[in-house]
């Protein structure tokens, strides 16, 4: 974390009083960069990094062949011309020895340029060696459309303002230093003047404009969940003409759009954040047709009927059905954690958490992929971070390439055979007590932040009795559907074919399932080839399977997404 001192050594910061270098210290993102490492992608969104110690090279694709077109040393800009013009960048940017810089992005540029002007006439200028009249557009602020108010460290603040990112509207958040005023938080500011106090995720989601009624009662498919899985089934559905509907209890994204960056996507060779990629699927469904309806839960699912009831009991009916409900994040078992949900722990990690671990000791517990690119992630924010590991190693559920990153990463501890036993703090959490298997000494640690990352586990007790689960509740389908007695049609099932005929399961909620995002996304697009195909087949069979089916009544609790 660089501090004011390492700030007023680079020339462009160095005459600032120290307001805005306090805040800089507070917001930049300081990152450490092995050789050949990169810091951005040629049509990554515009942000300005400062080379801090060492020496970072500009790189462009031409021709099929990546050339060197510039060296940026200690002091100097790389997206001066984005950030002036609105545009993402037109190069890349990696280390070409051992190297530190820092990060600005949007918000944090605007916000010092409204608190010290010589820096974007700095940055405009050096922009302006190639381009004009670029003044006017560098003073532009990105259009918002509400503003969330609230402290910090509030628990229902943080959930608002994560629903509002992962529904992709913009928002300005407005944070307060103290929670102790009385007043019900967050308090929503709108466009036209009105202002919500303490709304309800639906109250939020109607007052942004989001879709939280269908459109129609019959579809071609009903699909629950608007995780990968779910996504990708939308986009093939409406592309290929399906009505289509998507059910999501929250907000798109699924358990991935907690996930700091996948590493392992096709596609993406420098990764890409769960955000991101929930982001443009989602723009993509809508793009092709697909309707996308929030805050929604699934009361009932009436397979006989082909019907889908709604929380509120609304009704809808549909031939086909895809289950991408997924899981949900394993509870962490120490008392009184509730209270501090939101507030101290949370679960899972997306680069909407940033703020949280801004200049905190952060605490991950797990070691799994998901965790590993978390610590790589806070790394470049907090003050310190700490991974927390039950077994003996890293090596048994993380992958090589993010084990070898962690390990020469300075910012990160790996602590095996450790786990959290206490939560400390009343309004906030102000520590917590970690106990080291091997020696059974228990002690007291300064986290402030804990994110929990510690398995998962499919939520499908609100299904009905015709939908066949393993021992674990992962839905069974294909040939494992077709050996239990729920399956009574005299055919076999699809291979994503659910024990209820026309009902599909994808993703992480299907039992056998590889449990990655690039599988989900393929079972996502196949089960919209199963669609067809089952709607396919003769009326009289598809009434065959009709009445061979249970009365389900199948009421309940469940949700998607």
């Amino acid at each position: 974390m660089i501090t004011v001192e390492g700030l007023r050594a680079i020339p462009i910061f160095a005459p600032l009083p120290s307001e805005p270098l306090e805040y800089l210290a507070r917001a930049v993102e300081d990152i450490h960069l092995l050789p050949g490492e990169y810091f951005s992608h040629e049509g990554d969104e515009r942000a300005l990094f400062v080379v801090v110690e060492g020496h970072a090279e500009i790189t462009k694709v031409v021709n099929g062949e990546e050339r060197v077109i510039g060296v940026r040393k200690p002091g100097q800009f790389f997206g001066e011309v984005p950030m002036t013009l609105s545009t993402p960048f037109p190069a890349s940017g990696r280390a070409a020895e051992a190297t530190r810089i820092i990060k600005l992005d949007v918000t944090v540029y605007y916000t010092l340029a409204a608190m010290a002007p010589s820096v974007p006439t700095r940055v405009a200028g050096l922009a302006g060696r190639y381009l004009d009249s670029l003044q006017a557009i560098a003073a532009e602020q990105p259009e918002t459309e509400v503003r969330v108010v609230g402290p910090r460290l509030d628990a229902r603040v943080h959930r608002v303002a994560g629903f509002l990112t992962r529904n992709q509207v913009a928002f300005d958040r407005v944070t307060l230093d103290a929670a102790d005023d009385g007043r019900v938080y967050p308090i929503l500011e709108l466009p036209d003047g009105a202002r919500l106090v303490g709304p309800s995720m639906r109250e939020v989601a109607i007052a942004v404009g989001l879709d939280v009624e269908p459109a129609g009662a019959e579809y071609d498919v009903v699909i629950l969940g608007g995780g990968p899985a779910g996504l990708t089934a939308a986009v093939n559905g409406a592309a290929e003409g399906l009505r289509t509907v998507v059910i999501e209890s929250l907000a798109p994204g699924g358990q991935a759009g907690t996930s700091t960056r996948i590493e392992n996507y096709t596609g993406f060779p420098f990764g890409i954040s769960g955000d991101d990629l929930a982001s443009r699927a989602l723009k993509q469904a809508k793009r092709l047709g697909a309707e996308i309806v929030v805050t929604r839960t699934v009361e009932a699912l009436r397979p006989d009927r082909r019907e889908i009831v709604l929380d509120g009991g609304e009704t809808l009916v549909a031939p086909t059905v895809i289950v991408a409900t997924g899981v949900e994040w394993r509870t962490l078992p120490v008392p009184r954690v509730e209270r501090h949900l939101g507030n101290g722990v949370y679960y899972g990690a997306a680069r909407s958490d940033a703020a949280v671990a801004q200049g905190q000791d952060v605490c991950i517990i797990g070691a799994g992929n998901s965790a590993g690119q978390a610590a790589l992630f806070f790394s470049r924010r907090a003050r310190s971070v700490t991974m927390l590991v039950r077994g003996e190693s890293l090596g048994s559920s993380m992958s090589r390439y993010l084990i070898d990153q962690i390990a020469a990463n300075d910012g990160i501890r790996v602590e095996t055979r450790s786990e959290v036993v206490a939560l400390h703090g009343e309004t906030s959490l102000e520590g917590v007590d970690v106990i080291d298997k091997a020696t059974g000494r228990t002690t007291r640690r300064p986290y402030t932040v804990v994110f929990v990352m510690i398995g998962a586990d499919a939520v499908t007790g609100w299904l009905p009795p015709d939908i066949a689960r393993d021992a674990h509740g992962f839905i069974l389908t294909g040939a494992d559907a077709a050996a239990t007695a729920a399956w009574t049609a005299d055919r076999r099932p699809f291979a994503l074919e659910t024990s209820a005929p026309g009902i599909f399961a994808v993703g992480d909620v299907r039992s056998g399932s590889v449990k990655r995002v690039a599988a989900g996304v393929g079972e996502g697009g196949m089960a919209i080839a199963f669609v067809h195909q089952y709607l396919a087949l003769p009326q009289r069979a598809l009434q065959a399977d009709t009445m061979d089916a249970d009365d389900p009544g199948g009421a309940g609790n469940g949700g998607s997404g």
